[in-house]
């Protein structure tokens, strides 16, 4: 996607499509007579992401206009200029534009440029892997897009857009394609002088100690595997850690899911899917950071061999614990991963997954779960989320929420109960994580959408590229 600078003048210029924002009661800068009509038919009020596409005005070089709401003057906010930004996207990416123009105007800055290159990417995306002849929609043809100003937001947007499209591609594949050694081989195809992986199977993590995330693949014909990115690209400073849930189909094990929409288990592998998208938007805006990224990826099917609630498993780091359901997957791999990247000394840790069905009853799908050991990072973490507008919540873990784990035959159960899953979930992983800063971050209400539009989201991506990039400043 080509990104340029806006001419000053919108009556002789050339493009596909003029983009004019407008506030509420505000006039068009041209053919006035020709916007009065527009505006006496009620089809354009000018409220926050209204947006109307018209042919364009006699004496206009332009082949169409694309009137979109930035509401009243004095209302207009990050979300407004998100939702002006969305309908551009969706508008220019849908109508068989290559070249689109955005009229200058004041209130355009630099969020709205990178909220525009991210909605421009992410509208672009389009999911054609696994169809046969089923004829699909045409693909958008956008490939140049001019801006007054801000043109580097706009160029970042637009990449963290495309990492998040990475994720929605991976998760949206069936779990007979992304399986364990297809989602830890997505790692050798991001690219950069300073990035190494490493792939552990599973005799590498035996030697490791990592009894718990084995214990997860045991009943699967599928390999468990650990994808190990270590970019350093940030000198001698600590590294970033980054880990995520790979579970690529969840039948719950032993502890066998219900039926009804178990095809969305395909989606448990979203965690691991964000941090490689995120891996590769960073890759793409070269950020100076040092960064670990782990993914532990495995399947978790029933078989004679599978683990069964009751049985006691080894972490890597010694902590032993009663698997009283075997559907509590995700962190048993999860935490032989956080003992992993704790090797590396990380200034902070940072992990995500699809982890607890309770978070989806707790805050719907508006927002990612997020739990922390430290108010900095938190904070920091649930600022990035708001300024991407990806946004976060904070849960609390406490000692109280912690007992729930007790096991009489351990020294943890998997599960504390019904009461506060997201928080005894968090509970669980903040044992292995020590002193360091860390964060969790429980994206089961946020990675996918269901119904009529389902798909992975790509969320969280941008709250956490936003993040890194305030990491890296």
């Amino acid at each position: 996607m080509q990104f340029d600078l806006a001419p000053q003048s919108l009556t002789d210029h050339a493009t596909d499509l003029m983009v004019l924002a407008l506030h509420t009661d505000q006039a068009a800068p041209i053919a006035s007579e020709w916007f009065a009509r527009i505006q006496a038919s009620g089809d354009f009020t000018g409220k926050a992401g209204d947006a109307l596409t018209v042919a364009a005005p006699g004496g206009m070089q332009a082949q169409r206009c694309l009137l979109v709401g930035l509401g009243d003057a004095d209302k207009l906010d990050a979300k407004g200029l998100d939702k002006a930004a969305k309908a551009i996207a969706d508008a220019a990416t849908k109508k068989g534009v290559a070249h689109a123009t955005v009229a200058p105007h004041d209130a355009l800055n630099a969020i709205f440029a990178r909220q525009l290159g991210l909605h421009i990417a992410l509208a672009q995306y389009q999911y054609t892997e696994t169809f046969g002849t089923k004829e699909l929609p045409a693909a958008s043809i956008l490939a140049r897009v001019e801006l007054a100003t801000d043109l580097d937001s706009a160029r970042h947007g637009f990449v963290i857009g495309q990492g998040a499209n990475l994720t929605r591609e991976l998760g949206n594949l069936p779990g007979n394609t992304c399986t364990p050694s297809y989602l830890a081989d997505q790692a050798r195809h991001l690219n950069h002088d300073n990035l190494s992986v490493e792939i552990l199977g599973e005799d590498a993590m035996a030697t490791l100690g990592m009894g718990s995330l084995l214990s997860v693949g045991t009943g699967s014909v599928e390999e468990s595997k650990l994808a190990v990115m270590r970019f350093n690209n940030g000198g001698d400073q600590a590294p970033i850690a980054l880990v995520g849930k790979g579970i690529t189909f969840d039948t719950g094990g032993i502890s066998l899911k219900p039926g009804a929409a178990m095809d969305e288990m395909k989606y448990d592998m979203c965690g691991a899917a964000t941090v490689l998208g995120a891996m590769q938007a960073v890759i793409a805006l070269d950020l100076p950071l040092n960064i670990v990224a782990v993914i532990a990826c495995a399947e978790n099917m029933p078989a004679g061999n599978a683990t069964k609630p009751g049985d006691i498993v080894t972490s890597m780091s010694g902590q032993t614990i009663e698997i009283l359901n075997t559907d509590a997957e995700g962190r048993l791999v999860l935490c032989d991963a956080l003992s992993y990247v704790k090797q590396d000394n990380p200034a902070c840790i940072v992990d995500m997954a699809t982890l607890t069905g309770a978070c989806i009853i707790a805050l719907g799908h508006h927002n990612t779960g997020l739990l922390s050991n430290n108010d900095d990072l938190a904070d920091a973490l649930l600022a990035a989320g708001k300024d991407a507008m990806d946004g976060a919540w904070r849960l609390p873990i406490s000692d109280e929420y912690d007992k729930q784990l007790d096991s009489n035959f351990a020294d943890m159960a998997n599960i504390g109960g019904r009461d506060a899953g997201t928080i005894t979930a968090a509970c669980f992983l903040n044992r292995f994580v020590g002193d360091t800063p860390w964060a969790h971050l429980d994206i089961a209400g946020t990675a996918w959408v269901s119904g009529k539009n389902k798909g992975a989201s790509g969320r969280p991506v941008p709250m956490l590229v936003n993040w890194l990039q305030s990491r890296a400043q």
